[in-house]
C-alpha cells in the first residue's frame, strides 16, 4: 500500500487523539468511585438485611409480649374472682380451702409470668437500640454511596466532554486519510490498541521493541511513500527525521 508522507505522517496526529479517547474510555471504566459503589452499595444491602432482622425480631417478641400480658391478665381475673368469693363469705369451709390454695398457685403463676414478662421487656428494649444503631448504619451506608454517585457523576461529565472534543477532532481527521489507509489503521487498531506510531530511534512506537537491522534495511530501502507496518505489532510505522534511518 502507498500513501503520501506528509498523509501518512497526519496518522500520528489521528493516533493522538484516538490514544486519548481510549483513555478515556479506560478512566470511565475504572474510576474508583464505581469500585466505591459496587462496595458500599453491598454494605447498604447487608445494613437493610441486618435491620429487617432486628424488626422481625421486635414483632416476633411484641406478639410474645403481648401474649404473655393476656395470660398474666387471664391470671389476675381469677385472682380476683377468687378474692371475691372468699370475701363473700358464701363459700363452704372445704371449698374456701380449695379456693385459698388456688390463689397461692395463681399468685406463684402471675409473679413467674411477670418475670418472663420483664425479661421479654428487657430483650425488646435491646433490640429497640440494635434497630436505632442499624439504622443510623442504613443511613450512613446510603449516605456514603450517594456521595460517591456525585463523585463518579462529575467524572462522567467532565470525560463525556472531553471524548466530545476529541471525536470532534477525530471527525476533522477522517477525510484527510484515503479509504484503503484508514482500513489498515482501524484494523490494526481494532485488533491491537493503536494504529499507527512514531518509527522513533529504530523503535516502534506502539510496541516499543526495537525494530531488527534486516527490517531496518527493508524500511531505508523503501520508497517514502510505502506504507510500513511493524513485523511485532502490525500497526503502521510513520517515517520522520526522528527514526534513525
Amino acid at each position: 500500500m502507498k500513501a503520501d508522507p506528509a498523509v501518512q505522517r497526519q496518522l500520528l496526529e489521528l493516533a493522538k487523539v484516538d490514544a486519548e479517547l481510549s483513555r478515556t474510555a479506560h478512566r470511565r471504566r475504572t474510576l474508583p468511585e464505581i469500585a466505591e459503589i459496587d462496595a458500599g452499595e453491598k454494605t447498604v444491602r447487608e445494613r437493610r438485611d441486618a435491620l429487617v432482622s432486628v424488626q422481625t425480631a421486635a414483632s416476633d417478641l411484641d406478639r410474645e409480649i403481648a401474649r404473655q400480658e393476656k395470660e398474666i391478665e387471664s391470671v389476675r381475673a381469677r385472682g380476683d374472682r377468687d378474692r371475691k368469693l372468699l370475701e363473700s363469705g358464701s363459700v363452704a369451709a372445704k371449698q374456701m380451702t380449695d379456693i385459698e390454695h388456688e390463689l397461692n398457685s395463681l399468685s406463684r403463676r402471675q409473679s413467674a409470668l411477670e418475670d418472663d414478662l420483664l425479661e421479654l421487656m428487657e430483650r425488646r428494649e435491646a433490640l429497640e437500640l440494635d434497630a436505632q444503631r442499624t439504622s443510623a448504619e442504613v443511613a450512613k451506608a446510603e449516605g456514603e454511596v450517594a456521595e460517591a454517585i456525585g463523585r463518579r457523576d462529575e467524572h462522567f461529565t467532565d470525560l463525556d466532554t472531553t471524548k466530545a472534543r476529541r471525536d470532534e477532532d477525530r471527525a476533522k481527521l477522517l477525510p484527510r486519510f484515503p479509504e484503503d489507509l484508514l482500513k489498515l489503521y482501524e484494523r490494526v487498531r481494532a485488533h491491537k490498541g493503536i494504529g499507527a506510531a512514531l518509527l522513533r530511534a529504530r523503535r516502534c512506537g506502539a510496541c516499543q521493541l526495537d525494530i531488527d537491522r534486516r527490517e531496518i534495511a527493508e524500511i531505508k530501502a523503501a520508497p517514502e511513500d510505502n506504507v510500513i507496518q511493524c513485523e511485532n505489532c502490525g500497526a503502521i510505522l510513520v517515517r520522520t527525521l526522528e527514526s534513525g534511518l
